[in-house]
């Protein structure tokens, strides 16, 4: 039986599986429905025939023979109205019930009604239907006798094949319900993981955001710094008025550019107004942090390749220490025992770039210590804010690699 279910419609009745308007039937629904009328007309046609045969032995409930020629003509209109079973399956069902009082030739048609309403629609519709149709078995049998059959056989026949329906109809029904039900669980698990990735890109950028107000705030103090000692000392000598001025101009170009970064970051609301941490990481701190990890009892193996590494912009060097401190907590967490090697090279107009791997895990990732898998989406938000790209994953020969180039500009 197919199904009138529209997964993406948002509009359903209350406690049925249909919408409330009626999709446009697929090649599907047309086949099912094609099928469903030539088994019923050609039910029409073998019960008509077997009424007016003249063989009471093989005679479906043949009863008077005036009663059989208009049971033909009803049989008839009922396959043809199978076709709007569909979008009025209640009245349709409404419209026939008075044919189970008397019709034989429309009883598939019937039975298809009954079906359609038990797992389209309100479970109490149904149920009232299921109902009619057996304190109509007793006025049926009465009027249309079937002479090869006792009366409470064939009572006995009837309720067997309502109860066949019904059980066919209420086994569809509820598949069909679980079905729906998966499909909303996983929708809400793929908004509910969509969100908390929203909430680890407002965090991170939250956090860039407090670190470059400090940065800044360290750049303003050195021009203020500066030009006070200009003020104070106005009859200083050209050289120091000259270092002085260099220093000003430096400092007030990194502020520009730290302020940019800040304002590009600040386009997402973060609402957090949680004390920044000081002080802030550098590249220089990155031996710290492989010290502390292999404290912790990570191997790690550093290759620092990095020409120039006293001239690395702070903010490259956050990043770049973030990067590091993301990829060993990883290490720790999935591949405990692996070899980590950490891999900084790159200077002044090629850019950092930052290259952290360690074999794939015998048996897969250890389940130990459970993520969120949030914290790559920070390093990548990190990234992608400081103009760079970022790539993690399983490489060719199957060590798990976090790699980031990050833009080095020459000053």
């Amino acid at each position: 039986m197919s199904s009138a279910v529209v997964p993406d419609h948002p509009w359903l009745l209350p406690g049925s599986l249909v919408p409330a308007r009626a999709a446009r039937r697929t090649p599907r629904d047309w086949f099912v429905d094609s099928l469903l009328f030539l088994i019923a007309l050609g039910w029409v046609l073998l019960a008509h025939d077997d009424a007016v045969s003249g063989r009471p032995e093989f005679a479906l409930n043949a009863g008077p023979s005036w009663l059989a020629e208009i049971d033909l003509f009803v049989g008839l209109l009922a396959a043809g109205a199978l076709w709007l079973r569909r979008r009025w399956p209640v009245g349709l069902a409404v419209a026939t019930a008075p044919l189970t009082l008397f019709s034989v030739t429309s009883g598939a048609v019937l039975l298809v009604v009954l079906f359609t309403v038990l797992v389209h629609r309100p479970l109490v519709v149904g149920l009232t239907l299921v109902g009619w149709h057996l304190a109509t078995a007793l006025p049926f049998i009465a009027v249309r006798p079937d002479p090869a059959m006792p009366f409470w056989a064939a009572v006995a026949w009837t309720v067997l094949f309502i109860g066949i329906v019904v059980a066919w109809a209420l086994f569809v029904r509820a598949r069909r319900q679980l079905v729906l039900s998966l499909r909303d669980r996983a929708e809400r698990a793929e908004a509910e993981q969509q969100l908390r990735l929203d909430q680890a890109r407002n965090l991170e950028r939250g956090r860039i955001a407090r670190e470059m107000h400090d940065v800044l705030a360290h750049r303003i103090s050195l021009l203020s710094l500066h030009a006070g000692a200009l003020e104070f000392r106005p009859d200083a000598p050209p050289e120091e008025v000259a270092r002085a001025a260099g220093v000003i101009r430096a400092s007030a170009h990194a502020a520009l550019q730290d302020l940019r970064e800040v304002i590009g970051v600040l386009r997402a609301e973060t609402g957090s107004e949680a004390t920044p941490e000081r002080p802030q990481p550098t590249l220089g701190d990155v031996p710290a942090l492989v010290a502390e990890s292999r404290d912790a009892g990570v191997r790690v193996s550093v290759i620092d390749e990095v020409t120039e590494p006293a001239g690395v912009p702070a903010a490259i060097g956050r990043s770049a220490y973030r990067i590091v401190q993301e990829g060993l907590t990883n290490a720790r967490k999935h591949a405990p025992g692996a070899v980590v090697t950490v891999r900084l090279a790159g200077g002044p107009g090629e850019g950092l770039a930052v290259d952290i791997r360690n074999p794939w895990p015998v048996g897969g990732p250890a389940a130990a210590i459970p993520g969120t898998g949030t914290g790559l989406v920070g390093v990548a938000e990190r990234v992608t804010l400081a103009g760079g790209r970022v790539d993690h994953g399983r490489d060719a020969d199957g060590d798990f690699r976090l790699a980031a180039w990050l833009p080095w500009e020459i000053r």
